[in-house]
């Protein structure tokens, strides 16, 4: 291994970052908008526990137990048959997130801008127009999604130490802090209590069949398991780590993330009188219109989309990072070069996304623009397969030795955790997924 990390902080931020993205910021608050609230919190949390949890520990597995990217890393585990493209396959459906997940980051992008420059909010502000405005302007959302990609490949042309480490260490702290901060001023809003109420105290009769399932699927795109970036992400991991206590401590953070998130919206939406079941344009409709009402309303919203902006691009960068892996561990190939080329393919690939609310609005293949069929391709499909593929090699092709050797490194002994999270893996895990991936096609 050309490169590990510098040290446990900097594993545990970026795998954090890698996990805490557009998942707990904004899809988190607006699934939880349109599923009544605090049951789905509670059952988000269980099944993150029972489902996400044991995945995240079979990928750190998989990529310390290989010492390679995903690509490598089931050739050299499995030898024979066809487990060797699982992590092609997570190379494929990260290179198709990332040609939908840049665009809404460079709609972020262009919303910080306008932000700073004051355009955003205004008195009786028609937000749902201005983004439309946005979206529907082709030049701007194709610029947004070059920046938003090139600022990506900035960072990782530095390699692991200097690139992603570096950048999370300023950024998931300020993520932090800027939660912080909009939680404090929004629970001081008169009426902010029952946002609070909405979203902390469970009402089970506002939970439906499709919602248990949005929360089933949700655990897991939340960890960002299924597409085996914390395979690459591991395999930089040297031998004095704890795998199950870094899996533990990130799915615990992506919890408390969510928890924080819950906090910051639905407080000042229920203390304005706004729907919380408002769908994906919570944060580009709803929010602006929140923040106009709030005294210094313009620093809180700069505030509050810088933060979606930095969840947004360290998530990105585990996804551009498993498709450059591929091409520089262990080979020759010069990493700025890998990471400009893949750029620039991501740029070119992502260009049908940013038009599909714009030139392309008409072009409708299955129902469905090119953003949304994308989206729903990995979202709904590959990621769901990609989760069960991992869990069945864990549990029934890879070595049982190496499984358990890399479980108890750094942590002295197996104890009962380790029977305990095989047991789920082998069984609860694969069945949940199957049931998740059926169930959606059959409700």
């Amino acid at each position: 291994m050309s490169e590990q990390w510098s040290s446990k902080l900097g594993f545990i931020l970026a795998s954090a970052g890698a996990a805490i993205g557009l998942g707990a910021l904004w899809r988190f608050p607006y699934l939880t908008g349109d599923n009544g609230g605090g049951a789905f919190f509670l059952l988000f949390i269980l099944f993150t526990l029972l489902i996400g949890l044991p995945l995240l520990i079979s990928e750190f597995i998989i990529g310390r137990g290989s010492k390679r990217e995903a690509v490598s890393a089931y050739e050299r585990l499995s030898k024979t048959g066809a487990w060797k493209w699982i992590g092609r396959f997570g190379v494929v459906g990260c290179f198709l997130l990332l040609t939908f997940y840049a665009v809404i980051g460079g709609w972020m992008l262009t919303y910080v801008v306008l932000s700073f420059s004051g355009s955003i909010l205004e008195p009786n502000g028609d937000y749902e127009a201005l983004f439309g405005s946005v979206i529907g302007n082709p030049i701007i959302s194709i610029l947004g999604l070059a920046l938003f990609v090139f600022l990506n490949v900035v960072v990782l042309s530095f390699g692991i130490k200097n690139g992603i480490e570096r950048a999370n260490k300023y950024l998931m702290p300020l993520l932090f802090l800027f939660l912080l901060i909009i939680i404090i001023r929004g629970v001081t809003i008169e009426g902010a209590m029952e946002g609070v109420r909405f979203f902390l105290v469970p009402d089970f009769s506002k939970i439906t069949a499709a919602g248990t399932l949005e929360a089933l699927g949700h655990s897991f795109f939340s960890l960002a398991v299924g597409f085996s970036c914390m395979v690459t992400y591991s395999s930089y991991l040297g031998n004095n780590q704890s795998l199950p206590s870094s899996a533990g401590f990130i799915s615990g953070m992506n919890i408390l993330v969510s928890f924080l998130a819950g906090l910051a919206v639905f407080p000042v939406v229920f203390a304005f009188g706004l729907e919380p079941g408002y769908g994906p344009g919570l944060l580009f409709v709803v929010l602006p219109t929140v923040f106009e009402q709030m005294p210094l309303g313009s620093f809180f919203l700069i505030l509050f989309l810088l933060l979606f902006f930095f969840a947004t691009i360290t998530s990105s960068f585990s996804l551009l990072e498993i498709i450059i892996s591929a091409f520089t561990q262990n080979k020759n190939y010069r990493r700025v070069n890998v990471a400009a080329i893949s750029g620039i393919i991501v740029i070119l690939a992502g260009i049908p996304a940013a038009l599909s609310e714009n030139l392309l609005n008409d072009t409708l293949l299955f129902g469905k623009n090119i953003f949304d069929l994308t989206d729903f391709i990995v979202s709904n499909l590959m990621l769901p397969l990609g989760c069960l593929f991992i869990a069945l090699f864990v549990g029934y092709k890879m070595n049982k030795k190496t499984i358990f050797a890399q479980y108890e490194l750094a942590s002295g002994s197996l104890g009962k955790s380790a029977h305990l999270w095989f047991g789920l893996i082998r069984t609860l895990v694969p069945i949940v997924i199957v049931f998740v991936f059926a169930m959606q096609f059959i409700m």
